[in-house]
């Protein structure tokens, strides 16, 4: 006997599978939702809960944080369970077609009908800079970290960002108002990021509001105590420059770690899976996957293709659980939805 039982097994508590809850609560199944994170929202909530998100339809822009309250708040009408804080280890396939049983790190297991993955990238962890020896003694104090999220704490300091991605490009021109002083530190001269945020970054650092640093990368880290105070760079000349800084931020992006996932006969490369596109099943009947790690021809990864691709996992569901049963469109205005608790779920 499983622990937890359920008619879908959702892992992944990112907006793909916040939103998988709500499709599948409509049609009138109900979910467990696991995730290795101590908190729902997957890298929204650990990495940049308080970035601004531009493409979500209906918000002309939304804090990632806002969003995942949102999505919580959505989705708790259907009563979903959460259990977070602990990896999924592994899957076993149960005969007769009577689902899966996953085991979680802790002991517990969870029955469910269906599973869906809707991780992401899977467990992640955050690139870090190679070759500075005493990293871990700023990290420990958050001198030096991977994600911001508490950007009022870095008010009044003067903040380094390493990176020529789309977050270090976003928080440089988000920040540019707010600290001191920032400066962009990058090993190439042209930048991984929209155009448009690219041109407004070039734009505050004519305006001496922001000191771009390439193509530079980082040297040493200096401080006392593990609070930093400077950090000395690298020029591609092979001179060097020491600037003072109290915080470092470094946007490398995050390196995939699928974890139990590669054992699961799922074609998983390069951290996607295949499925097909008109179900989202996966070559392994019953298992569906959403979101970044789905992958198919034309797939564009944007939060909005998972919360499409969550509708159409939905009526996959329905043909696994009640394969008797025809499926028919319902629309939320004229179906309603359960009245909901006034505040999202805690996490």
């Amino acid at each position: 006997m499983a622990d937890f039982t359920s008619d879908i097994a959702i892992i992944g508590a990112g907006p793909s599978g916040l939103f998988m809850v709500f499709e599948a609560g409509f049609m009138g199944y109900q979910s467990i939702v696991l995730d290795s994170l101590p908190q729902a929202g997957g890298q929204l909530a650990a990495l940049y809960p308080e970035k601004p998100i531009y493409d979500v339809p209906g918000h002309p822009h939304i804090l990632a944080g806002d969003l995942v309250t949102k999505l919580q708040q959505q989705a708790a009408p259907y009563q979903p369970q959460y259990l977070l804080g602990e990896a999924v280890t592994d899957l076993q396939a149960l005969p007769d077609n009577a689902g899966f049983v996953l085991q979680r790190a802790g002991g517990s297991t969870v029955h469910a009908k269906v599973v869906i993955i809707a991780g992401g990238g899977g467990l992640f962890a955050p690139r870090k800079p190679v070759g500075l020896l005493n990293l871990a003694t700023f990290e420990a104090t958050g001198s030096v970290c991977y994600a911001i999220t508490n950007k009022a704490a870095l008010a009044g300091q003067t903040v380094i960002l390493a990176g020529g991605g789309d977050s270090a490009v976003d928080w440089a021109v988000e920040l540019a108002g707010l600290a001191a002083h920032v400066h962009v530190v990058h090993r190439r001269s042209d930048f991984r990021a929209a155009e448009a945020t690219v041109q407004a970054m070039l734009n505050l650092a004519a305006s001496g509001q922001i000191t771009l640093h390439t193509p530079t990368e980082l040297q040493a880290l200096h401080g006392a105590n593990g609070q930093l105070e400077a950090v000395t760079l690298l020029k591609a000349d092979g001179t060097t420059q020491h600037v003072a800084a109290t915080s470092l931020v470094c946007c490398f992006g995050l390196q995939p770690q699928a974890g139990a996932l590669e054992s699961w006969d799922l074609g998983l490369e390069r951290g996607v899976i295949p499925v097909d596109f008109a179900t989202m099943q996966t070559r392994r009947p019953g298992l569906l996957c959403i979101g970044d790690m789905a992958s198919y021809e034309g797939k564009v990864p944007l939060i909005l293709t998972g919360f499409a691709e969550a509708a159409i996992a939905a009526k996959k569901c329905q043909a696994i659980i009640n394969p008797e049963k025809k499926y028919k469109v319902q629309y939320s205005t004229s179906k309603g939805v359960p009245a909901a608790p006034p505040a999202a779920p805690s996490a």
